[in-house]
Parts: structure tokens; sequence; C-alpha cells
């Protein structure tokens, strides 16, 4: 009988169990609802997920007035800044711009803005939120272009603290004007800067300052341009006036840029002098070679046209004397100078060879006479010397209102005259030089023209450098 009564109590606990397991129908429906796992209720409640009733929002923007700025009627807020440039993008002298990129970053307090926490931890959000809530309106003064980079959504970071201190940082990159001077280019510093305003606020409304100081402009060492060195970046602010609205805080974040001479050394300069130099060539050759000596000098001088032509093409049009400019246009000046020098031979030249064709004319023929050489004769001889140098009569020598400064005399030395009397002709004429082939003028240009061009240099780079 006990072993009947405990397979009865065995069979009633199975059955107990297994109608326990079966899955209910929900009323008024046909659907079974099954048992839900134990471990599931342990979970951590997610704190973002909708519950039934009304949601407690994080920060209660609906609250307030947004439009107005903090503390309404009350003192200027302070708003403080600092920049971090990313690059230094590009540099035009013909449009007179720079173009940068940074990160702008805004300090300030809102109460409104204020949430209660345990942990003092911040929440940090994108730009959705900053069209709902009141920001800085700060813009860039003189820029011509700006955006934010919205790739792959907008670079803008809003950081809130519990006390109501807001963080509010962008990536933009503007270009902006630069006032710049070339009275030295390219041997010139151009000094630009980025000014930042508030478009808006008075500075009874909004105070606008550098956060850090000197210590709020940061730069990565890795900003470098092809033809400038950045020597140093520094921040200053003052106050801007506007006759219609009033004073405002003004930012400015400033650099200066000195200028790589390397390039323009090879691209300007250096040809320039070599233009000069080869100007000079013609003085050396022989002044009866007029093809070779004027081919040379229109060479030069369409050379050094190109070349001023190439540097005003990339600078803008402005209304002073660059120091380019000056070396330019004096190189011209001596390779047109080589051209002239050559047009004063050859007339030069000309005029003294009409000169001998006529006097050749008025002598007697010196036949019979074969050693004849061609003589220069100074205005300053006297008659006895003039007399005794071929032994003419006086009536073959041109009287004293005839005599011109030089006179092209034909000496016939006949076989007879002995080398003693050659000798004391050399010796004793005054002011005697032989006609050669090389021209008096370019004697002295070989040595005046470099000499010249040297003692400029000598200047310009002292001056300019």
């Amino acid at each position: 009988m006990p072993y009947f009564t405990r397979f009865i109590l065995f069979l009633l606990c199975l059955m107990v169990l297994v109608e326990s397991r079966k899955p209910k129908r929900k009323k008024g429906s046909g659907q079974l609802e099954m048992p839900r796992p134990s471990h599931l209720y342990k979970k951590n409640l997610d704190v973002t997920k909708t519950r039934k009733g009304k949601p407690q929002p994080l920060l209660r923007v609906d609250d307030h007035d947004f439009t107005m700025r903090p503390a309404f009627g009350g003192p200027a807020i302070p708003v403080g800044v600092d920049v971090q440039v990313e690059s230094l993008d590009s540099i035009s002298e013909v449009d007179m711009d720079f173009t940068m990129t940074l990160y702008l970053r805004h300090y300030w307090k809102d109460e409104r803005l204020a949430f209660p926490s345990t942990s003092n931890k911040s929440m940090t959000f994108d730009g959705r939120l900053v069209k709902k809530i009141w920001v800085p309106d700060v813009f860039f003064v003189h820029s011509k272009r700006s955006f934010i980079h919205d790739t792959t959504t907008e670079n803008i970071m809003l950081r809130v603290f519990p006390d109501g201190h807001v963080l509010y940082s962008m990536r933009i990159t503007v270009t902006a004007m630069c006032n710049m001077d070339f009275s030295h280019f390219p041997l010139d510093s151009q000094t630009c800067s980025l000014e930042l305003e508030s478009y808006a606020y008075t500075d009874e409304d909004l105070m606008l300052y550098w956060k850090n100081g000197d210590e709020s402009l940061k730069t990565d060492e890795k900003i470098s341009l092809s033809q400038f060195l950045i020597q140093k970046f520094h921040t200053t602010s003052r106050l801007a006036f506007y006759s219609s609205t009033g004073w405002y805080n003004r930012l400015y974040i400033n650099f200066t840029l000195r200028r790589h001479i390397f390039f323009f050394l090879l691209q300007t300069y250096f040809p320039a002098t070599l233009m000069v130099m080869l100007s000079w060539v013609s003085f050396w050759i022989d002044r009866r070679a007029v093809p070779a000596r004027v081919s040379l000098g229109i060479t030069t001088v369409l050379t050094m046209s190109t070349i001023i032509t190439g540097v005003n093409a990339s600078m803008p049009r402005v209304s002073y004397i660059k120091a380019v400019d000056i070396y330019l246009w004096v190189s011209f000046v001596f390779v047109f100078l080589s051209v002239l020098e050559y047009a004063a031979v050859n007339y030069l030249t000309t005029v003294q060879e009409r000169k001998e064709r006529k006097l050749r004319e008025k002598f007697p023929c010196v036949c019979g006479m074969p050693h004849s050489r061609t003589m220069m004769l100074d205005g300053s001889y006297s008659e006895s010397e003039a007399n005794s140098l071929a032994g003419y009569p006086r009536s073959h020598i041109r009287t004293e209102e005839e005599r011109q400064d030089k006179i092209v005399v034909h000496l016939a030395l006949s076989n007879e005259s002995n080398s003693s009397r050659k000798k004391g002709l050399l010796k004793g004429q005054v002011g005697l030089r032989i006609f050669q082939h090389t021209h008096a003028i370019d004697k002295y240009s070989r040595l005046i023209f470099p000499a010249s061009y040297i003692f400029f240099n000598l200047i310009y780079w002292s001056v300019f450098s």
C-alpha cells in the first residue's frame, strides 16, 4: 500500500508541472502568451528608452527663451575664445588675401542649460542642438569666403557642463583680406591678421576676450608655405567703433611671413644679370661686324622685356615701384645703353671714314711710296713737327683755320727713309694715336659698364636686404 500511494503522488506532481509549462492565451485574443525567462529582469534599464508616461528631457530647452542672451538686462556676458590653426593653405599676392583652416572654440556660461548630475560629467552634442539654444554670433571681419566643414557631418561640437558652462567648437576654413606692401618685393615681410567680432552685440552685451591670453592661439608645428617662412603668431584685442551701432570687442590673430628669396634669385635676378653681362660681349666684337652686334643687342633687350612682363603678370597692379622693378629696369637700361653705345661707335666710325675720304681727294697722289700708313694726329702738334713728318712742303700743310681736332695724314715713307727717322717720328709726336679697328668708346665701355653695374648691385642689396 505505501508503494501505491507514493506512485499516485508522483503522478499528481508530474501533471501539475506539465500544466504550468503550457502557454496561456491572452484575454480577448487567440494568441498564446509564452513565459518570459527570469534572467531578462536582471538587465539594467536604459534611461534613454521611452517609458510609459511623459519623458523627462535631459536639457530643459523648451522651458526657456533662447532668443535672448544669458543674463539679459544685466552685465555683459563674457565669452572666451581660443583658436587652433590647423593649416595656412595659401597666400595670394594678386588677390591680396590668405586662406586658413582653424578650430574656433567659444566658452561661456548659460545657467538655463544647467542640469543636475551626481557624477559632474558633461554632455556632448552635435550641431543639431546649436539651432535650439543661444550661441555667440562671432564673424570674421574682412573675410571674403568662409564655410564650416560638413564631411561626414557638420564639424560642430557642443559640450554642456552641469553648472551651465558651455564649450562650442567648430572647424572653419576662411579666406580673408590681407593688406600687403610690395615696395620691398621680393625681399619683403608681410603681416596679416584674422579679425573676430560679434555682429549684433556691442561691448555692453557681450565681452569677447582671449581665454588664456597669448596661450589661446595654438598652431600646428607642420604648418609651412612654399614661398614664405612663418616667423610668428600672436594675438591682440581692441575695441572697434561703428558710428551707427557703437563699440564692439574685436580679437586679432596676427602672423608675420618672410618671403623666400631663393626662388626669385633663380627665376628673376640671375637671368637679368646674365642678360646684362651678355650685352657686354658686344664691346669685344669688331665694330665692323654690324649684324653680330645689332642682333646681340636686340636679343638682350627683348629678353629683358620678357622677364619684366613675366614678373608683373604674377603681381597686383600697384601704383608704386617695387624693389624688383628697380633691379629689372636698371638692368634693362644697362642693356639698352649697350645698344646705344654701338650706335654711337658706328656713327663716329662713319664720320671718320667720310673725313678720311675727303682728305684723300684733296691730297696729291702718293704713288711710288709703298709703305703707306694711316695715322691720327691731334690738333696739339706744331707746324714744324707737321712739316717734318714726311718732308712735305709747307704748301701741302693746311692753314690754322682749316686745322681740325683730328687730322688724317697719309704718310708716305719711301725705301730711302731710314729706320732712325721712323723711330724719331714715333718718339717726337704728341697726341699721336694709331687708327685701329677697336674704337676708343668700346675700350672705355669695357670698364665703365661692369664697374657701374657692380656698384649698383652693392647699393641695391645693402638697401633692400
